[in-house]
């Protein structure tokens, strides 16, 4: 088997045991209506990740903010990285792990949903978050790999992709994150048979 299937044959072993993981289904489900009712509460979802993460963030909050599969309203969702100018005056001036906290105690509120994304589960800058979101009354979800890392202690919804690789961690987490989108989108604005 060359290494192109290989990696597909990866990928695919990976959302199989997504698939039986009756835990992590029934954790996608919860974060789905967590995040409907914070929506239909007045509230907002933030994302947070690094790197491929943080791409990860960007699209699924766009994603809400934009359109799934059909027109209807926008909803409140944001990455919480995308002004470069406050990331690197906070990072430069208060340190890289308080960019998503400062940004959080400044535009989030009670209710709200921090979604935190990394492939290790030990980002600081989305621990320093979590702390906020802990104090202010904001709902966590997790999207980690296998061990859950350091978000795992932090409370909230954990849904941990069963691998410890991080392209695959990637690949499942950005399903995951389309699953949640549609699930939201389909309970707030039913179409019309």
């Amino acid at each position: 088997m060359n290494r192109i299937q290989e990696s597909i044959s990866q990928s695919i072993a990976v959302k199989q045991a997504i698939l039986v993981d009756a835990d992590l289904m029934d954790g996608v489900a919860r974060a789905a209506r967590l995040i409907e009712e914070s929506l239909r509460a007045g509230g907002k979802i933030h994302f947070c990740g690094n790197g491929g993460s943080a791409a990860d963030a960007q699209h699924l909050a766009a994603e809400l903010s934009g359109r799934f599969y059909y027109d209807r309203p926008p909803l409140n969702a944001e990455a919480l990285h995308c002004n470069t100018s406050y990331l690197t005056a906070v990072g430069n001036d208060y340190g890289y792990e308080y960019i998503f906290a400062r940004l959080l105690r400044g535009t989030a509120k009670r209710g709200d949903v921090l979604v935190g994304i990394s492939t290790s589960g030990n980002s600081r800058n989305i621990l320093e978050a979590y702390k906020v979101a802990d104090e202010m009354g904001i709902h966590i979800v997790s999207m980690t790999g296998a061990t859950g890392g350091k978000m795992k202690e932090c409370g909230g919804l954990l849904l941990n992709v069963p691998s410890t690789d991080t392209p695959r961690i990637q690949e499942s987490h950005i399903m995951l994150g389309h699953i949640i989108c549609e699930l939201v989108e389909s309970a707030m604005f039913p179409r019309k048979s």
